[in-house]
């Protein structure tokens, strides 16, 4: 296994562990299975185990997993402060007590802010103490490093990096999302600032494994090295100093295997030329069955109406690429869950954007289709709900 240094220069895999996706029976985490490819990723010498607060027993299965073999001491458990659920320090107190208990240890290696949305939002938590309770936790050891999650535009996210003196990062960064997101700007903005940066969503929910176009599977099978879509997705990723360690959901022994094999032989600078260019092609054809050409370049921000316009048009790509309820995940990730509300539906058609799309992208014309598509009853129930808790 090869492995990248923390902040505090803690060596961290370059593998980790992505706990959300423990397989279930009958409703609940097979804990047998589990163990078993969580100790065979151990004995692999995969150490970063990621979790959160709202994983369905993901927390419960993590600690009894952990503590049935007797190896805390020798993992590092990162896990995720459900924040939007907190009105007052107390409830900081209260969630942090039951994910240790659930977890069965009393401290936490990494503790993330859970899904960050924006500045506004920090500050929000900052009024509330959350400042004052970390730096606590950390005093007495209960903490060791303390980070934030995000899905979201490069621009918030940078300035989330500046808003408080982070010990690491968490983005969703993948060879299709490389511009949109947090993006490799974001990654290497971070980077430059000193945080390690930890990577979700390596094969985009699998879609870079699992749904890919006919043209794109064509593409890997004709080209001269031979490795799977996940390897590809990896290696790009592995290729890259600015990144600590990529997660993965892994819920097989195959997959375990196949994903420690790739994390212990790719170094940075693996990728050739023509490796790059092989992956340049299956971006073409996968963007070639999305519905707006957009790159994510990002001229057309910002929007006088706080419209998220890359971040709607990269959900309503994958609204026919993946599915209807990855979609309608990423969009109200990307704009309902913030603290000013990035909807499409905010535009007002002021034409502003498109005089700097260098791909003349109707603009305004796709934010209405996307807002069709996007913007259901659930959708607007959800966006109605935050709005009046963060007025309550």
């Amino acid at each position: 296994m090869i492995y990248r240094k923390d902040k505090y220069g803690n060596e961290i895999s370059l593998l980790g562990y992505g706990c959300m996706r423990f397989s279930t029976a009958d409703g609940k985490i097979d804990l047998g299975k589990a163990e078993k490819e969580v100790m065979a990723a151990y004995g692999a010498g995969v150490n970063y185990y990621d979790t959160a607060y709202v994983y369905p027993g993901s927390e419960a299965a993590l600690g009894e997993i952990l503590a049935k073999n007797g190896i805390r001491k020798d993992v590092k458990i990162a896990t995720k402060l459900p924040h939007y659920l907190i009105r007052n320090a107390d409830g900081m107190e209260k969630y942090f007590a039951e994910q240790l208990k659930r977890l069965k240890t009393d401290y936490v290696d990494y503790y993330l802010m859970h899904m960050l949305t924006d500045v506004a939002t920090w500050e929000r938590l900052k009024g509330l103490g959350i400042v004052e309770w970390l730096e606590e936790k950390k005093r007495s050891g209960a903490i060791r490093q303390v980070g934030f999650s995000y899905h979201g535009n490069t621009d918030t996210f940078c300035a989330l990096v500046d808003a408080y003196d982070w010990d690491f990062c968490q983005i969703q960064y993948n060879y299709l999302d490389e511009h949109t997101q947090a993006g490799r700007k974001g990654l290497e903005y971070a980077h430059k600032k000193g945080l390690p940066v930890i990577i979700m969503e390596p094969l985009r929910g699998g879609r870079l494994v699992n749904r890919l176009p006919q043209e794109a599977e064509e593409l890997f099978a004709s080209y001269e090295k031979k490795h799977t879509p996940a390897q590809w997705a990896f290696r790009w990723l592995f290729n890259q100093p600015e990144v600590t360690c990529v997660l993965s959901g892994m819920n097989s022994l195959a997959m375990v295997e196949e994903n420690v094999k790739t994390a212990s032989e790719t170094h940075v600078g693996d990728l050739t030329e023509a490796d790059e260019e092989l992956l340049g092609k299956v971006i073409r054809a996968i963007n070639g069955t999305m519905k707006v050409g957009c790159t994510g370049c990002r001229y057309c921000m910002p929007c006088p109406r706080n419209v998220d316009i890359p971040g709607t048009f990269a959900a309503y790509n994958r609204y026919y690429t993946d599915g209807k309820l990855v979609a309608m995940k990423e969009y109200m990730m990307c704009t309902a869950l913030r603290r000013n509300q990035a909807s499409a539906s905010n535009c007002i058609g002021c034409g502003k954007c498109e005089q700097h799309c260098p791909q003349k992208i109707e603009i305004r014309k796709e934010l209405k289709n996307a807002s069709r598509k996007l913007e259901g009853p659930a959708y607007k129930l959800v966006r109605n709900v935050i709005k009046l808790f963060r007025a309550y």
